[in-house]
């Protein structure tokens, strides 16, 4: 890929962006170098190499759900403020 001032001045207005001039030929130095490195990466050869998933080695480890230390309704309601029967009843919110 060419770069040259067309191009530049082309990226600079869609990313509305003001380039000086005398930042001009360092731009383009700069850009041409980015691209260079770009198909120096294409070029290698990873035909055997999986895809990576995660940046580390670590990896999300899941654990089976176990119940533990149950509580009765009766024992969940006793400091409740206020409950109707079996359910904990709380100020109405949405109104008709």
């Amino acid at each position: 890929m060419q770069v040259d001032k067309a191009l530049v001045e082309k990226l600079a207005h869609l990313s509305r962006l003001n380039v000086d001039e005398a930042d001009m030929t360092q731009l383009i130095s700069d850009l041409e170098n980015m691209i260079a490195f770009v198909q120096e990466l294409q070029a290698v050869d990873t035909t055997n190499v999986a895809p990576l998933m995660y940046v580390g080695q670590r990896m999300n480890v899941f654990r089976e759900d176990e119940v533990d230390n149950q509580i009765t309704q009766a024992e969940a309601l006793k400091n409740a403020p206020l409950h109707n029967g079996d359910f904990f009843q709380v100020p109405t919110v949405i109104k008709k």
